[in-house]
């Protein structure tokens, strides 16, 4: 493996947080968080946002909403 570098890394660093990278490059980028303090920082706070988004999205629009929606989508693929 080589060191990706900080642009690849940041580059990168969306799908590495989602594991949506092939295992090589995903091996690349934690070997160069492991020697890069300012990358390591960054991955930091993208798992801070990102938890916190996926927390946030737990909530669930309320039931008469659904509802209401679901209505109105059935009437204009009607018309």
């Amino acid at each position: 493996m080589t060191d990706c570098g900080c642009d690849k890394a940041m580059q990168e660093l969306e799908e590495y947080l989602h594991n949506e990278l092939r295992s090589e490059d995903a091996a690349d980028i934690r070997e160069h968080m492991e020697n890069c303090v300012s990358c390591a920082g960054e991955h930091k706070v993208g798992i801070v946002l990102t938890d916190v988004v996926r927390r946030a999205c737990k909530d669930t629009a309320p039931e008469e909403l659904r509802e209401q929606v679901l209505l109105r989508l059935r009437t204009l693929q009607t018309h």
